[in-house]
């Protein structure tokens, strides 16, 4: 339990320096499977399921939720575990998240490593984005929110899947899809507050200290993909790495190459040469 009354659960295992796994909007601290033997290798890894996710049993004292939040939580939970120092990696709205923690406390942040961090904000950077965007509202956004209202949570699940993840994405059914099921809670809270996401200013984000590395896939939908590239532009000094046969699920869906390429980012030596 923190000191803001949140309980967090999660897994920890290995030696080193202290990496936090952050997942996205529709996962859990299980969502990190595909990293965790080659990441507790080298480093002291925390994988916590966020706020509305499960197994936590937190409940919304009011109709706003976000990034911030997500970031005071993190920073509550680095302060329980007396860890001074961490490297955040965070996919999704994990990403969102790290970034969050970054500005909020760039002390305590060594290294930040960000999936398609879905900052809408930024699509709105350009006219073509500008489009994109309202497109993604009118047809993901706007019918979600209709069937989380209506109680209909498992249209909404879906509608969400296959809006972030594409019509013929493969997670909309199976073991993926019950897990996102088992985190309705946290999709409901993101899609209906008042201000999901918030504007990290561009000026901020581009005068963060530490290491930075930014991942997206060269399948994701265009929502994600103007998003990255205004976000990108805004971040001269990040790392920008654009994934060939991934979509928005970039640790997943390329798992060991995503595994060796931060790997290596982070001075860590793998058996096979990276190319980025």
């Amino acid at each position: 339990m923190l000191p803001n009354n949140i309980e967090l659960h999660g897994v920890r295992q290995g030696k080193g320096q202290s990496l936090i796994f952050i997942h996205g909007a529709m996962g859990d601290w299980r969502s990190w499977e595909p990293q965790w033997r080659a990441f507790t290798e080298h480093f002291d890894c925390i994988s916590y399921s966020r706020r509305f996710s499960f197994p936590n049993k937190n409940h919304q004292a009011s109709p706003h939720h976000s990034a911030i939040d997500e970031a005071e939580d993190l920073k509550h939970l680095l302060d329980l575990l007396k860890i001074d120092r961490a490297i955040l990696v965070g996919s999704s709205y994990g990403g969102f998240t790290a970034l969050a923690m970054a500005l909020k406390s760039p002390n305590r942040i060594h290294t930040v490593v960000a999936i398609e961090p879905p900052m809408m904000k930024y699509a709105y950077f350009t006219e073509e984005g500008r489009n994109i965007a309202e497109n993604f509202r009118t047809t993901t956004i706007e019918p979600a929110n209709r069937a989380f209202k209506s109680g209909d949570d498992l249209l909404a699940a879906q509608i969400m899947t296959g809006g972030i993840n594409g019509a013929s994405s493969q997670v909309v059914s199976g073991v993926a899809m019950e897990r996102r099921l088992q985190n309705l809670q946290a999709m409901k809270m993101i899609a209906l507050s008042t201000d999901e996401f918030p504007l990290l200013r561009p000026d901020r984000l581009s005068a963060l200290p530490m290491p930075i590395m930014l991942f997206s896939g060269l399948n994701t939908q265009p929502v994600h993909k103007v998003i990255f590239d205004n976000l990108v532009a805004a971040m001269p000094n990040a790392k920008a790495v654009r994934v060939a046969n991934a979509g928005h699920g970039v640790s997943r869906e390329q798992a060991d190459f995503f595994n060796k390429s931060v790997l290596t980012f982070l001075g860590k030596k793998v058996a096979t040469t990276i190319d980025t």
